[in-house]
């Protein structure tokens, strides 16, 4: 897992940016300004902008996160710093990969709180976290022996590319099509290619 440097999910600063966002565009409701026009100086839809019309200002208050989350910020603070450590550093030899069901296992090993890996999931996306999936290089690998290869054999194993080859569409001649395209035109009154309009 790595952690984003600007954070992820809604902060309490996110949460207040839009509610700047909502109450201005209350005010604006007050001044008599079209939806349309709330919309493009807010950047938002238009749709968006009606349902805040409809709700009334008091309903374009922030009523902050959904619930109360089960880890605090210190508890948060805490994990990160056992993630960070490393699987290893908790039992897990065999691999240096966190998975949801070890994370999930230090949690409740930790605080004592128990969540489903989607759950582990969604608290690690919101607080910054992304998944990261390991570069796995053998350990005998010779990487000498690979540029030989790529120079030497590959060229002989690949086919050549054909740079062009038969198909079944065939090329017109436009210089044909254009031709009588354009008596068409003529005929029917219209100029041709290179003539004026006017008459």
């Amino acid at each position: 897992m790595a952690r984003y440097p600007q954070g992820g999910g809604m902060t309490d600063a996110g949460r207040e940016r839009r509610e700047q966002v909502r109450m201005q565009a209350a005010q604006w409701f007050a001044d008599g300004r079209p939806n349309a026009w709330i919309a493009a100086q807010l950047r938002v839809g238009v749709r968006q902008v009606e349902k805040w019309r409809q709700g009334g200002p008091e309903a374009l208050r922030s009523k902050g996160p959904h619930r109360r989350a089960r880890l605090d910020d210190a508890a948060l603070a805490r994990l990160e710093a056992k993630l960070n450590r490393g699987p290893a550093a908790h039992g897990y030899a065999d691999d240096q990969c966190w998975t949801l069901g070890r994370i999930a296992a230090l949690i409740k090993g930790l605080f004592g709180v128990e969540y489903t890996l989607p759950g582990v999931s969604l608290l690690l996306r919101r607080n910054g976290w992304s998944v990261q999936v390991p570069g796995r290089r053998a350990i005998e690998r010779d990487d000498q022996a690979v540029e030989v290869w790529k120079a030497q054999v590959w060229p002989q194993v690949e086919a050549p590319r054909a740079t062009w080859a038969p198909g079944s569409v065939r090329r017109r001649d436009r210089s044909r099509a254009q031709a009588a395209t354009w008596t068409v035109l003529v005929a029917a009154g219209a100029p041709a290619a290179g003539e004026s309009a006017r008459r």
